[in-house]
């Protein structure tokens, strides 16, 4: 399957690039299936991560992010996300955003839309992936989107954490390598 040929690509190139964590996908028969995870680190940190905080009171260094996607052959998208190390009790706001993560948090583009638009009636849990969570007494959660439609090559490259459901804040962002339908 050409989506898990390309993603594996992508995959490689993560881990070979050392922005730690780990990676896997693959191209099944019953569709994509991706898996990744990384410890938060600081912009320019002495060893990089594919997971970068902006705000250490947020989410703090050395937070753990995993996030899975499965695509099946008739187009069904389901992305997950598991935390820990977050501030407990802390509701936040988790999109899947169109580029990679940088340096500055507006890197990361803005949110991926199924149907883009800038129209406000089109900024919807339907039309975008949100994975927003509150954490536990732990500091630990898990959420997850279902949608009826795939990515788009190259359109679907991060997870930002907001600050709190409705604030533009990035306290945190994690590159994804995301898989799509041929």
């Amino acid at each position: 399957m050409v989506a898990g040929i390309c993603a594996g690509a992508v995959v490689a190139a993560l881990l070979a690039s050392g922005t730690g964590g780990t990676a896997a996908a693959s191209g099944a028969p019953d569709g994509f299936w991706m898996r990744t995870d990384a410890r938060f680190a600081p912009v320019g940190a002495l060893v990089p991560s594919a997971a970068v905080t902006y705000d250490n009171k947020l989410v703090p260094a050395a937070a753990w992010i995993e996030v899975s996607q499965h695509t099946t052959v008739s187009g069904t998208t389901t992305v997950k996300l598991r935390v820990d190390g977050m501030v407990p009790g802390h509701a936040y706001a988790v999109h899947v955003h169109q580029k990679p993560c940088g340096a500055d948090p507006a890197a990361a583009g803005g949110h991926f839309q199924h149907k883009p638009s800038t129209a406000p009636a089109d900024i919807t849990a339907d039309n975008e992936v949100w994975l927003d969570f509150t954490a536990d007494e732990h500091g630990a959660a898990e959420s997850g989107a279902r949608h009826d439609w795939t990515f788009r090559q190259g359109e679907a490259s991060s997870v930002v954490i907001h600050d709190m459901p409705g604030s533009k804040v990035r306290a945190a962002c994690f590159t994804v390598p995301f898989g799509w339908a041929p």
